[in-house]
Order: structure tokens, then C-alpha cells, then sequence
């Protein structure tokens, strides 16, 4: 696979992952989890705007992961998937 630091996909088999198929499962997890280097490699590998594009799709980003990538790429977070849809599980 590519060099994103095998850790954040520690509840998987890694090598079942396919970059093109599974490519939001892998960004959303280099968003949240993964490092500058993770993201760094996974722009190499897709591009900013096919990230930006699978990032407005997720439906369930952390608040802080939200704000973030609302203004990295200067979109409302009106626009973003998981904003429109929020979970209806209470956090402790």
C-alpha cells in the first residue's frame, strides 16, 4: 500500500485495502488519526481536490475535524455531509 503509517488501520487487515475503493475510509482515517506525513502522502496519492470532494461526503467527522477542513478549504460547514447529519448517539 502507500507509506501512511500502518497504526491508524489497526482494527483492520491492511492489506485487504484497495486505494481507489476504499479511498474515504482512507482519508477519513489520515484526517482524524494519521500524521502531517499521512497527509502529505495521501494528497501524493489522490489529490486536494478529489480529498476535498470524499472529505464533503463523510458522514460522521469530529467537531474539531469539521472546523478544520472548513476552513482549510474555505467551504461552510453547511455544505459538509456529516454537518447536515448528525449522529443521535449522547457522548458520556
Amino acid at each position: 500500500m502507500m507509506n501512511i503509517n500502518r497504526k491508524i488501520f489497526w482494527d483492520i487487515d491492511i492489506s485487504e485495502l484497495n486505494v481507489e475503493l476504499h479511498a474515504q475510509f482512507i482519508i477519513k482515517r489520515v484526517i482524524q488519526r494519521g500524521s502531517l506525513e499521512d497527509w502529505i502522502e495521501i494528497k501524493k496519492l489522490y489529490g486536494l481536490n478529489f480529498i476535498k470532494d470524499e472529505i464533503l461526503k463523510i458522514r460522521d467527522l469530529d467537531t474539531k475535524t469539521l472546523s478544520f477542513f472548513s476552513k482549510y478549504f474555505e467551504i461552510d460547514k453547511k455544505k459538509f455531509r456529516c454537518y447536515n447529519t448528525k449522529q443521535f448517539f449522547h457522548q458520556h
